[in-house]
């Protein structure tokens, strides 16, 4: 596999139309490896980094909704599509919740499972529930930041820009995207934001030799280790 191939875990159970899958993929010049259950496909997912996980509803040992909620939890961003027969909206809200990014109902069109796989690979997932750049750790459900073992003193608002900035790492975020992703229709005044980050910073950063907090000149915000 060359290194600008794109790289997807299937994860299903039904061994042909897992071949069928595997082998369209590589028509169209995608990586698929394959996993026929939900305790492999764990497995898998944390000695390797996919651009997008495939995942089956129904599968043996663990099953889809279990997987997806454990790789979250272990903070694993990798987009994750969820197929499945079940096409209730309550099933639909179900796997989102356990941090689906989105939903292909069988029987579906082959094309169709390629273009959905090709979107996802162009992002990071915002399910996960643990983040981490470097040594800076974010517990998104408990909504605790840590440097190493240090618990970070971070006001509410503070937590969720350090969360954006996070997801979104080692990309620059925009100073006008964290306001509206933040305050949306009540923008707070012009030294808000400015105020917040000068105190992420202090928390983040003021106790190591290795910052992460930037701030790029007319660009915005990053968190990220310099020259990675």
């Amino acid at each position: 596999m060359n290194n600008t191939q794109q790289s997807v875990l299937l994860v299903e159970d039904d061994r042909d139309l897992a071949a069928a899958i595997v082998d369209y993929f590589a028509l169209e010049h995608v990586y698929c490896d394959h996993a026929s259950d939900g305790a492999l496909a764990i497995n898998l997912i944390e000695r390797h980094n996919f651009d997008v996980i495939i995942l089956d509803l129904n599968l043996p040992r663990v099953n889809g909704l279990e997987v997806c909620e454990q790789i979250r939890n272990k903070g694993v961003d990798t987009p994750v599509l969820m197929l499945t027969a079940r096409d209730t909206l309550e099933d639909k809200l179900t796997g989102f919740e356990k941090g689906a990014d989105d939903y292909l109902i069988k029987p579906f069109a082959m094309e169709e499972l390629v273009v959905r796989t090709k979107v996802l690979a162009k992002r990071k997932s915002g399910q996960a529930m643990r983040l981490t750049v470097e040594n800076l750790h974010l517990d998104v459900k408990r909504q605790e930041a840590y440097r190493g073992d240090e618990l970070l003193s971070l006001s509410p608002i503070g937590t969720k820009i350090l969360e954006l900035l996070m997801r979104e790492s080692p990309n620059v975020v925009s100073r006008k995207r964290i306001i509206e992703a933040i305050w949306a229709d009540d923008p707070p005044d012009s030294n808000s934001l400015k105020v917040h980050m000068f105190y992420i910073r202090k928390q983040v950063d003021a106790n190591y030799a290795l910052k992460l907090v930037h701030t790029v000149g007319g660009k915005g915000f990053v968190i990220k280790k310099m020259g990675s």
